[in-house]
């Protein structure tokens, strides 16, 4: 069903087009029915997901019917200083929603108002009091299952970086997708998971001069990286871990290695100012019910935040010697408050990297 995905804190941090905040739209739909909630999202395949398994199932139990708009995060930020609430719900990576919040654009998430969900059947790392995760996901160790077969791929990023032990093209982030792997080029020279942060960005960027001969092309869209493993341009690379699933749901000869994974989350936050919070608020409840999360994200190739639903996973997205998700199981954590800190300075220090 689903032949591609729109991951989310990418494409806004790399200022993907958007609809105009108050487009006329938004407000013909608004008085042309009894209550409506307005939903920033990723746009594209993700909402066509979402609609058939979460927008369309809420407007049967509720009568309140989700539009769904785009904008990136300054858009959200202009919005916000202007003094205009026309977006209720903000759905997005957890960066940017840190960004909003830091800024003061946003409502605490009120708890215990959930009816649908118990709060603490959430899993605590993306249940914050500015934001809480929708799904989880992960930058992967991807490659072509035609390269390297199943158990033959590189297990770890110190192997993916090992250019004459696993020889051939790969490929990894580019700044434009939002960040660079520094993460994964401190693994490969030695820093254990639990230390890499604070980021050495020196370190890193040496680290990342070893493997950048048999890197042809960074890339800067999801859609992109998984295309190039799929069409074998490359045969490893660093990818978003709903990328490689679905690519390989649809035939392609891909596969993930969970090893070492950096975990991703994509949240929702609350608009301040918003005039239908209560409607926003059942809404971000009703989402992240177990039976909801199971039949979304079955669907999506992504990982509960609900604990209760991980039953109802994809199994491969599941560690069958833990039965938790690969992310729990093999992954580290991504520290946003540092990428928040640290974007500017990490952005001029690629640039004239790739000038080198």
């Amino acid at each position: 069903m689903i032949t591609s995905l729109t991951p989310t804190r990418r494409s806004l941090l790399a200022g993907a087009a958007t609809l105009p905040l108050a487009a006329p739209m938004i407000w013909m739909r608004r008085a042309a029915a009894a209550q409506q909630l307005v939903v920033r999202t990723p746009g594209g395949v993700f909402d066509d997901v979402k609609k058939q398994t979460v927008y369309d199932p809420f407007r049967a139990a509720t009568g309140i019917e989700i539009v769904p708009v785009a904008a990136t995060a300054a858009k959200l930020l202009a919005m916000f200083q202007a003094g205009q609430a026309d977006i209720d719900v903000i759905d997005s990576g957890d960066d940017v929603i840190l960004q909003l919040e830091r800024a003061g654009a946003l409502e605490p998430m009120p708890y215990k108002e959930f009816t649908y969900t118990d709060p603490a059947d959430i899993d605590p790392g993306v249940r914050r009091q500015y934001q809480v995760g929708s799904f989880v996901y992960a930058f992967v160790l991807g490659f072509n299952t035609t390269a390297y077969p199943v158990g033959k791929e590189p297990q770890s990023w110190a192997e993916f970086w090992d250019i004459r032990k696993f020889p051939g093209p790969r490929t990894l982030a580019d700044m434009a997708s939002g960040a660079p792997n520094l993460e994964f080029a401190l693994l490969a020279d030695g820093v254990p998971m639990d230390k890499i942060y604070p980021v050495d960005i020196d370190r890193a960027f040496k680290s990342l001069s070893r493997v950048k001969p048999a890197v042809p092309k960074f890339w800067d869209t999801g859609a992109l990286s998984a295309q190039m493993l799929a069409d074998k341009e490359v045969v490893l690379g660093a990818l978003w871990s709903t990328r490689v699933q679905v690519a390989a749901a649809g035939g392609a000869s891909v596969a993930a290695q969970w090893n070492q994974n950096e975990i991703l989350a994509q949240a929702y936050g609350l608009t301040k100012g918003s005039r239908n919070l209560a409607a926003a608020v059942k809404f971000i409840d009703y989402s992240l019910s177990p039976d909801v999360q199971g039949r979304w994200l079955r669907a999506y190739k992504a990982i509960p935040v609900n604990q209760k639903a991980y039953a109802q996973a994809p199994a491969e997205l599941i560690d069958p010697a833990t039965h938790l998700p690969w992310t729990k199981s093999k992954g580290f954590r991504q520290d946003i408050e540092w990428w928040a800190e640290n974007r500017t300075k990490v952005s001029d220090a690629w640039s004239k990297w790739l000038a080198q």
